[in-house]
């Protein structure tokens, strides 16, 4: 029997345990779908499998790992995926493909952190979601704290100020571009970078859109947002958050 088969594997689902990891898999193909969906809960993750990026954006946030497929109905993978990266950018994707000319994994690695050819061993697979989960966030605690006032609940997707005990309401693009700093934790990021991942769009010089949001964001969490500690300016190349 081939290495790369295809066929469902037919074993029965193992119930599972509280806590397992979850992975969001958008695959059009039902036989596909449903042999990969199995073999990866018998390894023991939760996976929500849909068959096109319908609904994605919002069931990302509780995902650990993404498996996407990039021949799909409607919008196709690349553009899914970016979507999705933007909408939860601690969240690792892993691009499926038939697709293995060098341009099409470059293009799917501008967003994606791996990129796997079909036909593909289920080993490999699983290997693959394995080592982007030990790079990931999902790699760091669940409670983070920043500066001597700031907890962010990674679980709950909250931030709280535990000197007033009040729950900071962020803006969909403040969160996206906190969970980015999140995510490269004590690296300095280029504001290039930092916009390109949030907005999906090549950063033009002189464009104030990213030092806007991260002013506004200042003034959410930072004790005095005129000496911030914790969304530091590295001056002439972009901003780094400590952990």
């Amino acid at each position: 029997m081939s290495d790369a088969r295809w066929i469902p594997a037919g074993k029965p689902k193992q119930i599972r345990a509280e806590g397992t990891r979850s992975i969001l898999y958008i695959e059009d193909n039902q036989e596909i779908g449903l042999w990969v969906k199995e073999e990866l809960e018998q390894r023991g993750y939760e996976v929500q499998w849909l068959i096109s990026g319908d609904g994605a954006e919002r069931e990302v946030l509780e995902k650990d790992v993404v498996i996407l497929d990039i021949m799909l109905p409607g919008l196709d993978g690349f553009t899914i995926g970016q979507r999705l990266k933007r909408a939860a950018p601690t969240v690792p994707i892993l691009l499926l493909s038939a697709r293995s000319a060098v341009e099409d994994k470059l293009a799917g690695l501008q967003f994606a952190d791996d990129y796997v050819t079909k036909p593909f061993h289920i080993d490999e697979l699983a290997a693959r979601v394995e080592v982007l989960l030990r790079r990931s966030g999902s790699g760091l605690p669940k409670r983070l704290q920043l500066g001597q006032h700031i907890v962010v609940n990674m679980t709950e997707n909250t931030v709280r100020n535990e000197s007033t005990g009040e729950e900071i309401i962020l803006t969909g693009k403040q969160h996206q571009i906190l969970m980015y700093f999140l995510s490269r934790p004590n690296q300095i990021l280029p504001k290039e970078q930092i916009f390109e991942a949030i907005w999906g769009e090549p950063y033009m010089e002189g464009d104030k859109t990213l030092m806007v949001h991260i002013r506004h964001l200042r003034k959410k969490l930072e004790q005095n947002p005129d000496a911030p500690e914790i969304v530091a300016t590295v001056r002439g190349i972009g901003y780094r958050v400590r952990l």
